[in-house]
């Protein structure tokens, strides 16, 4: 790491400090700046978990709460983010227990990884872009999505700490209590799975790539037949 990144992260720690502070004597400004500078990374890891935007949302507003009222747990032997993600993670789990009642679905510090074989896309700006590639840029971003949300919960979480929120292997193994190796294997079987299905959408369309049928074809006809 260079030294200007490594700067910045030295900064960033100590303002997250300086605001775990500032939130343990209820101060409300704090941590409305806590929650924006990490809504981004925590909505995604709770997204990934529970597959639903609302229940993401939940989740995170569930969180969120927990942490304000547990501020004082935080003793900065870790990143807060790394705090606030163990929370959030755990809250998740908790909402797809229920969802599931019994069942355990996400093994995340069990056995490594499921039997059966278990890029950030970015957000269109329709105000540079003409419509037709927002349009697809949007549609692309769709498949992505829900593409990554068919791989299985332990590999879809790692996927999203890792590729889409760019979060370390240390980190990523930190917060969800499974070895640095346990990371680097579900990584790489989630981003196999995601290539062969995204292989397997591309061969579905490209039969109909450039087609010629209909319109154009009528087109090309009757220009031919008129100029005879």
């Amino acid at each position: 790491m260079s030294t200007l990144n490594t700067s910045s992260v030295e900064k960033h720690e100590a303002g997250d400090a300086v605001l775990a502070t500032r939130i343990g004597r209820k101060d409300t400004a704090a941590f409305e700046a806590l929650m924006r500078r990490h809504n981004g990374r925590l909505f995604r890891v709770a997204r990934a978990i529970l597959r639903d935007d609302a229940e993401a949302e939940d989740a995170l507003q569930e969180s969120y709460l927990e942490a304000y009222r547990h501020i004082a747990a935080f003793r900065g032997q870790s990143q807060l983010s790394t705090w606030l993600t163990r929370i959030v993670i755990n809250q998740s789990l908790m909402r797809l227990r229920q969802q599931k009642r019994s069942r355990v679905v996400v093994p995340f510090a069990g056995r490594e990884g499921i039997d059966s074989e278990s890029p950030e896309a970015l957000l269109a700006d329709e105000r540079s872009e003409p419509p037709p590639v927002a349009t697809l840029r949007a549609e692309v971003r769709r498949i992505l999505e829900r593409r990554i949300d068919e791989l299985p919960a332990a590999f879809r979480t790692v996927f999203v700490m890792r590729d889409v929120e760019e979060m370390s292997v240390q980190e990523t193994a930190e917060c969800l209590s499974i070895p640095e190796a346990t990371v680097r294997t579900r990584l790489f079987r989630a981003r196999a799975l995601l290539r062969q299905a995204l292989a397997r959408d591309l061969d579905s369309v490209t039969v109909d790539l450039f087609s010629f049928a209909g319109d154009r074809c009528d087109r090309i006809v009757a220009a031919v037949l008129a100029r005879l």
